[in-house]
């Protein structure tokens, strides 16, 4: 397993910007919370994965459950096509996954939010955390600050922020690094540094990137983010 401790920003055009984007009003929740869970899991699956959390994070799930008590965890499986084409359809996640984020926000401000994703999923986690604009076909869907706030943790698993970023969200991220838990399976070359492209097929459905659900790294991740909560 690989922590990647590599640092710094990629010195390429086609690199996110970092310039902070403005924060949206702030929505004043109601006094109810009525059926509001204790901890909700935000989780993308990986490409190619029937809807749902994908086997990645139902792992992580389920053994994040095993280590949070008597709370209640809930799930929401990101809505978007996880398709092969990872430009568009990773954006439309980040876009689910913001507005997902937003409605527990403003409903239930006393959960504590989790998100997640393996995979390309990772890829619209980051979208929605680490990304300051849009470019390369990708569509940032930043979360302002004050919503930032209410994540917990962030736990993702071959994430291509060596690739693209120069580093994981755990050593790039102001707002997220310190609960954020960024896994890399040795030899997996999504999420090792890399060509600055796209992953192709074969990077996608590699042994190394396809090991995560079999590997201990969902309770690992688990266990780290019940730390937080």
């Amino acid at each position: 397993m690989n922590a990647r401790r590599s640092v710094g920003l990629l010195g390429v055009s086609t690199v996110m910007a970092w310039a902070a984007l403005p924060s949206a009003p702030v929505v004043v929740p109601s006094a109810s919370a009525a059926g509001c869970p204790d901890v909700e899991v935000t989780f993308a699956r990986g490409t190619a994965e029937a809807p749902g959390v994908g086997g990645v994070g139902q792992n992580f799930v389920d053994a994040l459950r095993s280590q949070v008590g008597g709370r209640s965890v809930g799930v929401y499986a990101v809505n978007y096509p996880a398709t092969e084409d990872w430009p568009p359809s990773a954006s439309a996640g980040a876009g689910d996954a913001n507005a997902h984020v937003q409605s527990m926000v403003a409903n239930c401000p006393n959960t504590k939010l989790v998100l997640g994703g393996y995979s390309q999923g990772a890829m619209v986690i980051d979208l929605i955390t680490i990304a300051r604009a849009s470019v390369a076909g990708f569509n940032a869907a930043t979360l302002t600050a004050d919503e930032a706030e209410h994540v917990a943790a962030v736990a993702v698993f071959g994430n291509p922020t060596d690739r693209y970023l120069g580093g994981p969200i755990s050593e790039i991220s102001p707002w997220y690094g310190a609960k954020a838990i960024d896994l890399c399976a040795d030899g997996d070359p999504i999420c090792s540094p890399g060509a600055l492209a796209l992953p192709s097929h074969d990077e996608m459905f590699s042994a190394p990137h396809l090991s995560y659900a079999q590997s201990p790294m969902p309770g690992q991740a688990a266990a780290f983010v019940a730390s937080h909560l």
